[in-house]
């Protein structure tokens, strides 16, 4: 049975036997796990998020993983094959439907992304994980909104929503993951008006509203501006060849974490474009850059480093 077959009927439970000998090649243990389907949050309508849970009682590292679609589209699906290695490799992982622009304009998605964090936190012991054990994965907008979610735990603009079992819970996050995102949102909003990408720039006006949005809401500016901010471990990752952020970009950015204090990892994948690992999971690029994240998770989600 192939994964997207597994996963689109939502409740499966899924043994890690079932997966492809490539992907389970990609974890230092194999583990089974089960994935469904919860609520997570109810506003206008119910919130949902699919849980991949590894079988046992761990404590396995947590992850709640943002997905991409420029702001303004997917769902809890995108980058699906990513959440079942991680899985496979002994890592919980919470991917959450938010509201998109189309819907609600920024931070409405980074308030879900806040709240997102700290029920994971709150419920993560009945998924075999810890609240010091939580991080976050995104992937292009998603890895733009991940970075703004951990440095900024507690803005109030983010923390809006109201998590009623347990007000005081923070929204810190142990480590965070970065892949291909939208580093420099502006840069990309000129690129894609250079191209005549009027779809995609629209997108970054529906989701900013302006120009001093993407400024406002940019990690790397954040950082240069001296506010302040929380520096997690951080992982940032992406193709040399990605269409929107340039390696100097990311450089920059990577430069602007360290000098702040804060610890980064920044990994480039030679030839490699935007979207590689989603599109391409097989590839031996995107088999590194899973490998190299499953083990920075595991390094920095350690029940070892929750207790110090």
């Amino acid at each position: 049975m192939k994964r997207r077959e597994l996963l689109q009927a939502g409740s499966a439970i899924l043994g890690a036997a079932m997966l492809p000998t490539a992907a389970r090649a990609q974890a230092a243990a194999t583990h089974e796990f089960v994935v469904k389907d919860i609520v997570y949050h109810h506003d206008t309508k119910d919130r949902l998020a699919r849980l991949y849970q590894p079988a046992g009682s761990g404590p396995f590292p947590a992850v709640l993983q943002i997905h991409g679609g420029a702001w303004n589209n997917k769902n809890r699906t995108d980058g699906q094959n990513t959440a079942l290695d991680l899985a496979a490799a002994g890592i919980v992982v919470l991917s959450i439907d938010f509201r998109n622009a189309p819907e609600a304009p920024y931070p409405a998605s980074l308030q879900d992304i806040n709240y997102g964090i700290r029920w994971l936190k709150v419920h993560a012991a009945e998924f075999g994980s810890s609240a010091a054990q939580v991080g976050a994965y995104g992937t292009s907008s998603g890895g733009h909104q991940a970075l703004l979610a951990a440095i900024r735990p507690d803005d109030p603009r983010y923390r809006a929503l109201s998590l009623a079992e347990a007000p005081n819970m923070d929204a810190k996050l142990a480590f965070v993951v970065s892949g291909w995102g939208v580093l420099f949102p502006l840069e990309r909003y000129k690129l894609a008006k250079a191209k005549g990408d009027e779809t995609l720039a629209k997108g970054h006006d529906i989701f900013f509203g302006s120009e001093a949005g993407q400024i406002e809401a940019t990690p790397a500016l954040i950082i240069e501006r001296g506010e302040k901010v929380y520096l997690p471990p951080a992982l940032v990752f992406q193709g040399t060849k990605d269409q929107w952020t340039s390696v100097e970009l990311a450089q920059r950015f990577a430069d602007d974490y360290r000098k702040a204090g804060g610890a980064m990892d920044l990994a480039l994948y030679e030839g490699s474009g935007h979207t590689f690992v989603n599109e391409h999971p097989f590839d031996p690029n995107s088999v590194k850059a899973v490998q190299t994240m499953i083990a920075f998770i595991k390094q920095h989600g350690s029940e070892r480093r929750a207790q110090r």
